[in-house]
């Protein structure tokens, strides 16, 4: 391609980015109305509920208000998740924005004395992935932060509320309230430690790779429902930081796939600390995929794998096909 060629596709992907901005903005807008009607509506709510509690309501009028009141926060909730979604959206469709301007900038607009190279194709190409990637994970720690402890924590207030009407109408059913609100705390007490384990686990600074991936694998399983297995050959010992991150987050991605799209029972987890390199493979006994596919996925968790792969003077493996499960491996030089 030529360096005018590639001039007009970095202009061609500026037109398209700031169309999708504008339509995202517009949805943003949109979404800003529907929240703000929302909001209106759970505090009339809310505010019903408290008029009920004080007047001293029947029981099951109480708890009607209550479901109300819960439904109300639920919708609530699932708007804002969604307005985050589309901010974070914008976000980063205005960070790649500003990245294809500088590129065509620097190439001369029209490709005129044009100094633009694959090499710089292949620098946004990499701006590219790491702002996808960054985002795509704030996108998921916000659907885990809604979807658990958030509405756990609206719920609690709530029972926390019915409990205390309870206590001077009917104490048992009080008492049987606060239980379940025990319950339900622990329950998302647990996931709060998973969570803050997801996003760094301590151990992997205190212990090193090895004993976090066990632990990690040894979590997954029990929160999937797959047969998660770790084998380790080759001596173990402690590695540099940045290479146990990598390694670690690589696993969690791999994981995550297995367990999300390829239906897999069974995950094989495999480290060699090898003296000059370090392998790593995943297999799993899932539907599989054929690997010409990736090209036009948005998996951005195995672009971004083999980019850092082969930025540590290793390679990335696939290793895959329809109905036949998967296998999926990189490498990186060893240094300890």
């Amino acid at each position: 391609m030529t360096d005018q060629e590639e001039s007009v596709d970095f202009k061609s992907e500026l037109d398209e980015t700031q169309r999708a901005l504008r339509e995202i903005t517009l949805m943003i807008d949109q979404s800003q109305g529907e929240l703000s009607k929302l909001t209106q509506r759970n505090t009339a709510i809310s505010s019903h509920l408290q008029q009920v509690q004080k007047q001293g309501g029947a029981v099951e009028e109480i708890k009607m208000a209550y479901d109300s009141a819960l439904d109300a926060q639920q919708r609530l909730f699932v708007m804002r998740g969604q307005l985050e979604k589309l901010q974070n959206d914008r976000s980063h469709l205005q960070k790649y924005k500003v990245a294809l301007e500088k590129l065509v900038f620097s190439s001369g607009g029209d490709g005129a004395g044009s100094n633009t190279t694959g090499t710089s194709k292949d620098q946004m190409t990499g701006i590219e992935m790491i702002v996808n990637a960054q985002e795509a994970e704030r996108q998921r720690l916000s659907r885990q932060m809604h979807d658990g402890p958030a509405q756990a924590l609206s719920n609690f207030i709530l029972q926390t509320e019915i409990a205390m009407r309870l206590l001077d109408v009917d104490a048992s059913q009080a008492k049987e309230e606060l239980m379940n609100l025990k319950t339900s705390a622990m329950g998302t007490f647990q996931k709060v430690r998973n969570f803050i384990f997801e996003l760094r686990p301590m151990m992997l600074d205190d212990l090193g790779l090895v004993p976090t991936l066990r632990k990690y694998s040894d979590a997954f399983k029990e929160q999937s429902g797959m047969d998660v297995s770790v084998t380790v050959t080759g001596t173990e010992r402690r590695l540099e930081p940045y290479l146990e991150v990598m390694i670690f987050r690589a696993v969690q991605e791999l994981l995550g796939n297995a367990s999300r799209h390829s239906q897999a029972t069974l995950v094989k987890v495999h480290l060699d600390l090898g003296n000059d390199f370090l392998r790593v493979s995943v297999d799993d006994n899932g539907r599989g995929f054929d690997p010409e596919n990736l090209k036009d996925s948005s998996n951005l968790g195995l672009k971004l794998i083999r980019e850092r792969s082969e930025m540590l003077g290793g390679k990335f493996e696939i290793d895959s096909a329809v109905g036949s499960g998967a296998r999926i491996s990189f490498t990186v030089q060893a240094r300890s």
